[in-house]
């Protein structure tokens, strides 16, 4: 079964290797990267690794493209131009995420294909996120993201909200109109009875309105409530204060000049609940993490984009403006926006 992960980034250099052997874990064959402006050595070490045939077994195919938007929506005119590529055009699979984006498998042998044969083997199966609080981690350290961030809200409840977004696997049948970035879109003109068979990750069928796209508010999301017995789509949005200082910096891969305030932060940073179920992934993404960067090449590339990085942080804690959103975030309290206005209005904090 060919299985390929598709994504775009921009200075995500030391979060590279994990994600990709991440994947690898789960049975994903091929990545295809898109890059823009990379400052942190995000684009050389795809380069590399798109030229390394021997650490297949690690990392599977990796092709690496310029990303070809003319315009601010990098994401979506990088999704359109993957379906003519012939790493997508030539797999069982696609799976659509981000570089902090992790699929938790929980049947199996935990990979892609188990969680496809636990939900029948439809035409896409999309995984309702769990989003990652930082767990008061301040410094950044090269050490796998799964590992360190273990805490998060209460799955079926964010911010109030019982609809949680997706992200999706498509079938090579699919009858694809386009590739959104949550989910696929189906062409408009097809009766009923060819519509593409859909799951969540429970394999149970998705609901109408979101199968149909009739519900533009809930085109990217459904109820999350049982949603998840067969995986589990790990968000770590936030990572290390460091990290999210240098993601502010840097903006969002999908849109150009978007800027992440507090209210991002504060509706990802409830640490309510705790869910070290990916944890068992890690004895093998370890070794598999300890061999590419023994690697002369890898290994120095993978510490250059690491020194980037952790540089990029001193020099963003050297402007007052910066300097202050790290107190700022450092003292917010760890409740959802609202939560805690509504717990000090009712005198219980």
């Amino acid at each position: 079964m060919r299985i390929t992960a598709v994504t775009c980034v921009k200075n995500e250099g030391p979060f590279l290797l994990e994600w990709i052997a991440f994947n690898r874990l789960l049975g994903v064959t091929d990545h295809l990267l898109y890059s823009n402006d990379c400052s942190d050595g995000t684009d050389t070490m795809l380069d590399a690794l798109a030229a390394r045939d021997d650490l297949g077994a690690l990392v599977g195919n990796v092709v690496h493209l310029p990303n070809p938007a003319k315009g601010r929506n990098y994401q979506m005119e990088a999704l359109k131009d993957s379906a003519h590529q012939k790493v997508v055009k030539q797999a069982d699979w696609v799976w659509v995420a981000d570089v902090d984006e992790f699929l938790n498998i929980h049947v199996g042998d935990h990979t892609i294909p188990a969680l496809i044969a636990a939900c029948g083997n439809p035409q896409t199966i999309s995984v309702t996120f769990q989003f990652f609080a930082n767990c008061g981690v301040t410094d950044y350290v090269d050490r796998p993201v799964i590992e360190q961030f273990d805490r998060s809200h209460n799955p079926d409840l964010w911010c109030g909200e019982t609809a949680i977004e997706v992200k999706s696997l498509v079938r090579k049948d699919f009858p694809l109109q386009y590739y959104g970035a949550h989910r696929p879109f189906f062409k408009k003109e097809l009766s009923a009875d060819k519509r593409p068979s859909w799951t969540d990750g429970s394999g149970r069928g998705v609901p109408h309105k979101f199968h149909v796209a009739a519900n533009p508010r809930r085109i990217r999301k459904f109820p999350s409530t049982g949603a998840r017995e067969f995986a589990t789509l790990n968000h770590y949005a936030l990572r290390s204060l460091d990290s999210y200082l240098v993601k502010n910096d840097r903006g969002d891969v999908n849109r150009e000049n978007r800027a992440f305030d507090d209210t991002y932060w504060r509706e990802r940073n409830d640490p309510s609940y705790q869910d070290t179920s990916i944890h068992r992934y890690l004895p093998a993404l370890t070794a598999a993490l300890d061999t590419l960067k023994a690697d002369a090449q890898i290994g120095a590339l993978h510490a250059a984009s690491v020194a980037a990085h952790k540089a990029k942080r001193d020099d963003l804690m050297a402007q007052p403006a910066y300097a202050e959103m790290y107190r700022h975030l450092n003292a917010l309290p760890t409740y959802p926006p609202g939560e805690y206005e509504l717990m000090m209005e009712l005198g219980l904090v």
